[in-house]
This record gives C-alpha cells, sequence and structure tokens, in this order.
C-alpha cells in the first residue's frame, strides 16, 4: 500500500521519532524511503546579506548535513528499505511538496514540529502546509 515513502527530516527529535513509525510501514509494503533534508535558504539570506557569505554559509549547511544524515540512512538500510537522499536548498515546505509531485510517494512520514517552535511561529509551520496543500496523504508524527 505505501511502497514508497518521502521522509522529511530536518534533524529534530520528533523527525527523528519518524523513523520508528517508517519501520513500522515495512509490514504493510513499503520498501524505499527517500529521506529529504531541506536547507533553508531563507535563514541564509536573513543571516548574510553578502551573496557570498549567504552561498558560503549554504554550503557549509549541505556539508553537515550529508555528514549528519547518515546514521539515520543507515538505520533504515539495516531495518531492509531501499534509501535514497536527497539535500536540497530552498523554502522548506515548497521543495517538499515540490518532491512529492517528482517523486510521487505514497505516503509522507514527518515530524508535527521542526527544530524550532519560534522559527515557525515567526515562519508559518512546515507540517501544516505539507498537510493542506500535498497532493497524497501524509502521516504527521507528534512529539
Amino acid at each position: 500500500m505505501f511502497r514508497r515513502i518521502l521522509y522529511p527530516y530536518d534533524f529534530s527529535g520528533v523527525s527523528r521519532k519518524s523513523v520508528d513509525y517508517i519501520k513500522k510501514l515495512r509490514e504493510a509494503g513499503t520498501d524505499e524511503v527517500i529521506v529529504l533534508h531541506v536547507v533553508d535558504s531563507r535563514a541564509c539570506k536573513a543571516l548574510f546579506y553578502d551573496t557570498g557569505r549567504s552561498l558560503k554559509a549554504e554550503t557549509e549547511l549541505f556539508r553537515k548535513a550529508s555528514k549528519d544524515i547518515r546514521p539515520v540512512v543507515e538505520e533504515l538500510q539495516a531495518a531492509g528499505f531501499i534509501v535514497r537522499v536527497r539535500i536540497e536548498t530552498a523554502i522548506p515546505s515548497q521543495e517538499i511538496l515540490r518532491i512529492e509531485e517528482e517523486e510521487k510517494p505514497s505516503l509522507i512520514v514527518m515530524g508535527s514540529h521542526g527544530k524550532s517552535n519560534i522559527e515557525e511561529m515567526l515562519l508559518g509551520s512546515v507540517s501544516e502546509a505539507v498537510v493542506r496543500k500535498a497532493s497524497g496523504p501524509v502521516l504527521v508524527i507528534k512529539r
């Protein structure tokens, strides 16, 4: 039923908790997980007015994400999933929806809150935007 899962992962605790739910979906026929991390382009631009410094910050965040995402990938692979990783730089909710359109997953599994509640108040809830606008089902994992 849920053959391919899109898993937006932002390194938060609730996002990490989603892995346990994804592993349970193996019994429901899931065999592929696309782990997606989106480096928020707005954060880099807001912090660094200078375009060169902003690009350098994005590059460093991309490099760090590539390293930090490995334990989750390895855990999912050990559970028997085919895992693909995508790290993108964009506005998170918009990019998740774009990747959903491109990859056509059976299900999106994501945490209810991201890394920072303050950031969510200022920027809006990524999970809420995805739930409202996704074309397919979304499983939101609470804290």
